[in-house]
């Protein structure tokens, strides 16, 4: 047996002085050429764990307890100086998003060879070049003098991440630490990313630690599997066990709210959310959102128990998790669309970017009650199209028709009925809510925006948008800094939803959140559909979720709509080999399983 590359051994990290712990008995053994995936929902200790590694903590935080030993070194004994030296060479970082992780200001290859001289003085100026040229040809980007003069803002969003994943790997670190590196990604980028991160660690022996909360990914890509809830680790096992046959309650209610992307089964969310530091309660951190708590669990939190095989759960009920909860039925019928009451028509839509043209004569239709799904890659021209629609981007001919009325261009050259019949959700929840105002007063200014209505009455109906979306009405008084961020795109959607719009356009709404968040939106969203008639608009890159939420689907590329059908024919039966190559490219947690039945992972 190889020594492990990490061994963490009880860690407990904690807030300086205070006692309330941040992560709490920790114990992690990973070989090396082994990948562990560290999963769990905002707030769970993953990140704080991955940061262990390379001996951070957050600030106001400390290790106040446990063994962190990795390569055989025990990092709690080093000083600032060793750590500083470790890092990079014997540990690397790949961040969520290499977009600020690089340096704007400087060319590519310099940021490389920076990297190189930081741990291997010796080498000299040719050995750095060469050794730059063989990194970048190992994640199959160029490696000619060209890219290598770009600047981080010249290259597309994998090509970033793919440059990241080069500086981790340039001095052949024992182990990796990759921070949700998909995030964001469009599923063809996604797969190279991870084929890049699995060739890697494989042919190099390298021990990665994968930190995400898309559970898909990572039964496509790890070999064992840690579940963290509320800053422990609740269970762990090989990928075939946890997800075959998952044994703690958290586990098996986070694979109900995965999309399935054989639309066989229901998504569903977990009521609740995790608890945060110094808020989680005695006992089973768990046992709020769980439906088989007893007192017990609300006493002491559970010990680990051994089920063999390296499968390890902390539960008391774990005999009973596979009958009692069970597996997701059919999902339910969608909300039927009106036949012939077209919402939203565009016609011959071609758009520019000064010279360069982006949208090559779209067409496309959305009915009442109907959900459209588009979808493809990065720079496919989706968001371009939503911009068109929503009158954010005006350099397009063509039409685009609310109903039967041929818009104008721009948003403000727009009556202010079809600025509030067309309402827009955007893709990130924390830059798309003013910090500076509270969630009531964000929702009221829609209502004063299109309706004549007094003050008692505004704060009604604001109490009433917000429990549409399933917050409390108190929630009007917090600010967008005291959410969670599936509390702050529930938030977004109540402040569309408080226009009474006809047709929604959500950019990628779900993206970062967590798989429980992301289910309990996406029925959400159902539901708007069947009780007001809504028509959405729903741009994404996940495929799977598709296939819970849409009616039709169009899939883009190049500008161009290559595919536009009936979600089920195009799941089973697609016509575009495009399509084929982004099904084909969608992780599945039932896919992963198939190709390792039977086999060991090597």
């Amino acid at each position: 047996m190889k020594r492990a590359a990490i061994e963490l051994e009880r860690l407990r990290i904690e807030l300086t002085g205070s006692g309330i712990d941040v992560v709490d008995e920790i114990s992690l053994r990973v070989r090396p050429g082994e990948v562990l995936g560290l999963v769990g929902e905002s707030g769970s200790g993953k990140t704080t764990v991955g940061m262990a590694l390379l001996g951070y903590t957050r600030r106001g935080g400390e290790v106040s307890s446990g063994s962190m030993i990795i390569d055989g070194e025990e990092l709690t004994r080093l000083h600032d100086r060793e750590l500083r030296a470790l890092r990079g060479s014997t540990v690397s970082y790949i961040p969520q998003d290499p977009g600020t992780a690089l340096n704007p200001a400087l060319r590519i290859g310099t940021q490389l060879s920076e990297t190189l001289e930081a741990h291997a003085e010796g080498r000299s100026e040719a050995e750095r070049k060469q050794r730059i040229r063989e990194v970048l040809e190992e994640v199959a980007l160029p490696s000619d003098d060209a890219f290598l003069r770009r600047y981080p803002h010249q290259l597309s969003g994998g090509q970033q991440q793919r440059v990241a994943i080069t500086m981790a790997f340039a001095n052949r670190p024992k182990v990796i630490v990759c921070d949700e590196p998909t995030t964001g990604l469009d599923v063809t980028t996604q797969a190279r990313v991870l084929e890049t991160i699995r060739e890697l660690s494989r042919s190099h022996g390298v021990t990665a630690l994968y930190i995400s909360h898309d559970l898909a990914v990572v039964a496509e890509l790890a070999d064992q599997v840690a579940v963290m809830y509320g800053g422990r680790i609740v269970e762990q096992a090989t990928c075939e066990q946890l997800f075959s046959a998952p044994r703690h309650p958290y586990t098996a209610r986070l694979l109900r709210a995965i999309p399935d992307l054989a639309g066989k089964r229901e998504v569903v969310g977990i009521p609740g959310h995790a608890p945060m530091p110094g808020s989680r309660p005695q006992g089973c951190s768990f046992h709020p959102r769980c439906p088989l708590s007893t007192e017990e669990c609300e006493r002491e939190f559970p010990p680990v128990t051994d089920l063999g095989k390296g499968h390890a759960v902390r539960c008391y009920h774990s005999d009973r998790v596979v009958q009692e909860i069970g597996s997701n039925g059919p999902p339910p019928p969608l909300a039927e669309p009106t036949e012939g009451d077209v919402v939203l028509a565009v016609r011959e839509l071609n758009a520019h970017y000064g010279s360069h043209h982006t949208l090559f004569d779209v067409d496309l239709r959305i009915r009442r009650r109907e959900c459209l799904a588009l979808v493809g890659e990065s720079g496919s021209g989706k968001t371009t199209l939503a911009l068109c629609v929503a009158g954010l981007h005006r350099r397009y001919t063509g039409e685009v028709a609310l109903r039967d009325n041929v818009l104008p261009k721009a948003a403000r050259q727009r009556s202010a009925a079809v600025r509030k019949d067309i309402q827009y959700v955007f893709q990130n929840p924390y830059a798309s809510l003013n910090p500076r105002r509270s969630v009531g007063q964000i929702i009221a200014r829609q209502l004063q925006l299109f309706f004549q209505i007094g003050a008692n009455e505004i704060a009604s109906r604001v109490g009433e948008c917000l429990e549409r979306v399933a917050l409390p009405s108190s929630s009007a008084e917090r600010y967008p800094d005291q959410l969670s961020g599936g509390e702050r795109q529930r938030v977004a959607v109540a402040r569309a939803l408080a226009a009474e719009p006809s047709l929604l356009v959500c950019d990628e709404v779900t993206s970062a959140l967590d798989v429980s968040v992301q289910a309990a939106i996406i029925d959400l969203l159902r539901e708007l559909r069947t009780n007001m008639g809504l028509s959405l608009l729903f741009i994404t890159h996940n495929l799977a979720l598709v296939r819970t939420i849409a009616d039709q689907v169009a899939v883009m590329t190049e500008g161009r709509i290559v595919e536009n059908r009936g979600v089920e024919k195009l799941f089973t039966a697609p016509q575009a080999d495009y399509t084929r190559h982004l099904l084909q490219n969608t992780p599945s947690i039932e896919r992963a399983l198939e190709e390792n039945t039977g086999s060991t992972r090597q």
